[in-house]
């Protein structure tokens, strides 16, 4: 019947489909083990299930070339024939498939769902970035992007240009600038003085869409919490904003609240800056010395943490808890108020240096001396004995009461350091107190990594003209800028300065112009002698013998163990029995290096020797014949030139297997 007919058709389809997909699946997956490489699965599947067909109708016609008499000879030559073809056809989906990988790397096309769903998002960003390169292109910087050659221009026109350009992109260009600021190893000095210089103020947003994202956090109306909040906020910026309000128990606060939209369009920021940084690095040589896309992936991490304000409630804790008792305030915060995008925190009544000029002015001038030396004590503090301090101590971040009492603002900057830094760190103090350039030169080299080719004597000379010219207070601009400029100095001589202690380096020269609008007259250098002798404390005999005792206390194993080993030694040496093994390659990346030139090297002389070998038994005369006009020595031959030339893809793959994977 024709139904069953119909019926037995379909059941032949689903058969054969089945078995084309299984043949290209198992096609596919040897491919990928040839290569190697991990090429995406529907590029390899599309391009070894074409293989197969076109191998299938080139099959088809040589069983249909071949007479209708033929003997056994004949079949068994026509399979080996079709054998050959079949691997031949293999490796020219492989060769394709390389070729595909090298061009156009899986993951640089968006996939077919991405396609389908991501139409509305594309077009989003392509609005962004056009957005962003309009920007570019008014201040004169959207060469690079377009990979034409950057007109000539001055360092600092230049670097003005960069901070303007990034001030108009928006809040993720703007704190990208802020990051780059303090990369003073990385750029140079007029840049990282131009970005500093970048601010984050923001038309404030309207009140209703603050309190949407305040009640969604809260899961409850704002009524029910606060008596009152005040519409108007107190600052604005391009994330957040911040509005005084009441709680239900008559306690004064001010509530951050992150901006509907902020976390989507940092996002979709973050996405067009990575694309940016890939676009200047294969256009730019600068880009590609600082390591452009990997600043940017760190900022893009650092970025993600500071959006989440539950990262910042940590910070003031742990700050909080450092300053306890040393009389400097820091907000506390209503914990069951908080959330990721939302932080209750106590309002400070007191003014924030930065806009304190008058009531600072009236001020007794010894009050002002307490004060200025209150933060600076405490600021040392948190760095050489606490290990968790405030990164970013402008003026806009500390307030002052009128009774001249400090308070700190703002912790979405927090530095860490371990115990080893911080000692040292004080140590470097010490140093520079006692006009000692030996041991400031041992302290930066403890503290840091030594870098190849250092001249040590140069840095000692360098340390101590430092010391001389900043120790007496007569150094040009302050003479806590003795921070800042020997962070400029060991860069120079090419260390490379851990992010934490450039840090701390950096605060410390931050906190310079803060300490001078409290109390213009302060001896800073002075100041921070008598700071930091409290912090470190005294040298005395009782101190002495306590760090030789702990010193001696790491020391009593080894101590315990050398009059064995020494007589062990003697013991070899006296009987010939002393050998001294050496590793020529003992580093594992050494070893995974040579290994890898040793394996591309052999694969590359195989691959040689096959396809050589193949070429000479494929043009040999005189064998036994398979088929008209192809012998035994032309299907050894073609198969031994596949081996050698599936090699040749191998050895290929090899050279840009880092860049594929």
């Amino acid at each position: 019947m024709d139904w069953l007919r119909f019926l037995a058709s379909l059941v032949d389809i689903a058969i054969w489909t089945g078995l084309f997909a299984v043949v290209t699946w198992l096609v596919a997956q040897t491919a990928r083990r040839v290569l190697g490489v991990r090429i995406g699965w529907p590029r390899t599947v599309l391009v070894c299930g074409l293989s197969i067909l076109v191998l299938i109708g080139v099959a088809g016609a040589v069983i249909d070339s071949l007479p209708a008499d033929n003997g056994v000879s004949a079949n068994l030559g026509a399979m080996a024939l079709l054998g050959v073809m079949t691997l031949w056809a293999f490796a020219l989906s492989a060769t394709l498939l390389l070729v595909l990988e090298i061009v156009v790397p899986t993951g640089a096309l968006p996939s077919l769902r991405g396609l389908v769903l991501g139409r509305s998002r594309r077009r989003a960003r392509a609005r962004r970035y056009r957005e962003i390169v309009a920007v570019a292109a008014r201040h004169g910087l959207s060469a690079p992007l377009r990979g034409l050659r950057q007109p000539r221009l001055d360092l600092d026109e230049l670097a003005i240009a960069l901070r303007k350009a990034l001030q108009e992109a928006g809040v993720t260009a703007i704190k990208l600038g802020q990051m780059l600021s303090t990369r003073a190893d990385l750029l140079p000095e007029p840049f990282v003085r131009e970005l500093s210089h970048l601010t984050n103020r923001a038309e404030p947003e309207a009140w209703e869409g603050v309190r949407q994202v305040l009640e969604e956090d809260l899961g409850r109306p704002a009524g029910d919490v606060f008596a009152s909040v005040e519409v108007e906020p107190l600052a604005s910026a391009s994330v957040a904003q911040v509005h005084a309000a009441t709680l239900i128990d008559g306690r004064q606060v001010v509530v951050k609240v992150q901006r509907p939209g902020a976390l989507a369009q940092v996002a979709q920021d973050l996405g067009i800056l990575e694309q940016v940084a890939r676009t200047l690095a294969h256009n730019t040589s600068w880009a590609r010395t600082i390591g452009l896309r990997a600043l940017v992936r760190g900022f893009a991490q650092s970025l993600d943490e500071e959006l989440d304000y539950r990262v910042e409630i940590d910070n003031m804790a742990a700050v909080r808890a450092a300053l306890a008792g040393r009389e400097v305030r820091v907000p506390w915060t209503a914990d069951e108020l908080c959330s990721k995008r939302v932080i209750v925190m106590e309002r400070f009544t007191g003014t924030p240096v930065a806009q304190a000029s008058g009531l600072i002015a009236g001020l007794d001038p010894a009050v002002r001396t307490a004060s200025a030396q209150r933060l600076l004590h405490a600021v040392l503090t948190q760095i050489i004995s606490d290990g968790v301090f405030h990164a970013d101590l402008h003026a806009g971040n500390v307030v002052i009461w009128p009774d001249g009492s400090v308070g700190l603002l703002d912790f979405g900057s927090v530095g860490r350091l371990d115990a080893v830094s911080r000692r040292t760190l004080g140590v470097l103090l010490w140093a520079v107190d006692a006009d000692d350039p030996v041991a400031a030169t041992d302290a930066v080299l403890d503290l840091l990594d030594r870098p190849e080719g250092l001249h040590e004597r140069e840095l000692q000379r360098s340390i101590g003209i430092l010391i001389t010219r900043f120790r007496g207070g007569l150094g040009t601009g302050g003479s806590l800028k003795v921070f800042s400029e020997l962070l400029t100095l060991v860069i120079r001589h090419g260390f490379n300065v851990p992010p934490s202690i450039a840090t701390a380096l950096r605060s410390l020269g931050a906190l310079e112009g803060t300490l001078h609008l409290i109390d213009p007259g302060l001896d800073l250098m002075d100041a921070a002698r008598n700071a930091g002798r409290e912090v470190i404390g005294d040298i005395t005999p009782d101190r002495v013998k306590a760090e030789l005792t702990q010193r001696a206390m790491h020391l009593l194993p080894l101590l315990e163990q050398l009059p064995r080993r020494i007589n062990k030694i003697s013991d070899d040496l006296e009987s010939g029995r002393l050998t001294a093994h050496v590793r020529m390659i003992s580093h594992p990346e050494d070893r995974s290096f040579v290994r890898g030139l040793v394996q591309q090297l052999v694969i590359a002389l195989l691959a040689a020797a096959g396809i050589l070998g193949g070429t000479v038994l494929a043009v040999a005369q005189g064998s036994p014949q398979v088929l008209p006009g192809i012998g035994v020595s032309q299907l050894i031959g073609s198969l031994l030139a596949f081996a050698g030339f599936v090699l040749a893809l191998r050895a290929v793959a090899l050279v840009f297997g880092r860049d594929l994977r």
